[in-house]
């Protein structure tokens, strides 16, 4: 059985900005808490809650949404890419192959390529977050960070850690879309509404959960390069860095806010995407 017929570009950018815009709103905190534990090398944040608690108490609430402006315009490109990227990928490989509809193979590979696609558009965003994020940050908004850049390091300043953004998003989307193919593959075929939204949130949010298991310690690097720390440079050396220094735990630091968000946040943002999508499939249809 073929897949359903692809929307225009336009239709999956729009339904993947706002999946994207509504999964930030709801579980931002939870990548301020993640950010804080990846950079922190000192156990000071040792727990999620605790981090909460202390963020809250020592820089006051609004603390757990600073930074906030970077993503929220970062994940309308973010996430509509990764989306449209994902289907148009989908087509090309589908086309490549000789077959109408999506495989287990090309489902991870379409991920992965749609990882490294995305990769592009967020490293100057996720760039700004970092630096906001950071406890020891003196910037109060992404246009100052943005300028210290430039004035710094150049236009390609703004691009520091692309490689293992590379690494981070290939292996989470790969991971992501693979997983959801499989979940789906095993479930009941959805016969209404309710069963269909169920079935997006559980194969969305396995999906989330297992690509943060795969990317997590790509995420620790990139946060410490993009932090500005000199010792670390490229991935794999400052995997192996990490690990001898602090331990192959440390790889790991910040996963319990990150899979907290990213394992609900992957099934809002099937949910969310898929429900666009329908709507827009409908509305394209009747016009």
């Amino acid at each position: 059985m073929s897949d359903p017929k692809p929307l225009p570009f336009i239709y999956q950018f729009g339904a993947g900005a706002i999946a994207g815009v509504s999964e930030i709103l709801v579980m931002y905190p939870l990548d301020v808490v993640k950010t804080r534990q990846q950079l922190d090398n000192t156990n000071a944040y040792n727990g999620t809650i605790n981090c909460i608690k202390k963020i809250v108490k020592e820089e006051g609430f609004s603390r757990l949404y600073k930074g906030i402006s970077a993503p929220i315009l970062m994940e309308a490109p973010k996430r509509a890419t990764k989306f449209a990227a994902n289907d148009e990928w989908g087509k090309i490989y589908k086309k490549a192959f000789g077959v109408t509809a999506m495989t287990q193979g090309l489902s991870i590979l379409t991920g992965a390529t749609a990882g490294a696609t995305e990769s592009f558009v967020v490293v100057p965003f996720e760039l700004i977050k970092i630096k906001l994020q950071d406890k020891t940050s003196k910037f109060n908004g992404m246009g100052e960070v943005a300028k210290h850049i430039i004035k710094e390091n150049g236009v390609l300043g703004l691009y520091k850690g692309l490689e293992s953004t590379l690494w981070r998003h290939v292996s989470w989307n790969a991971g992501y879309f693979g997983c959801i193919f499989q979940v789906k593959s095993l479930m009941p075929k959805p016969k209404t509404s309710t069963e269909k939204t169920l079935s997006d949130l559980t194969s969305g949010a396995i999906g989330g959960t297992f690509g943060t298991i795969l990317n997590t310690p790509f995420d620790v690097v990139k946060s410490r390069i993009q932090a500005g720390s000199t010792r670390y440079v490229w991935t794999l050396p400052s995997l192996a860095t990490v690990a001898k220094e602090e331990g192959f735990g440390a790889l790991y630091k910040g996963f319990i806010p990150k899979v907290l968000r990213l394992g609900p946040g992957g099934g809002i943002l099937l949910v969310v995407f898929t429900a666009c999508m329908d709507f827009f499939r409908s509305y394209h249809e009747g016009n």
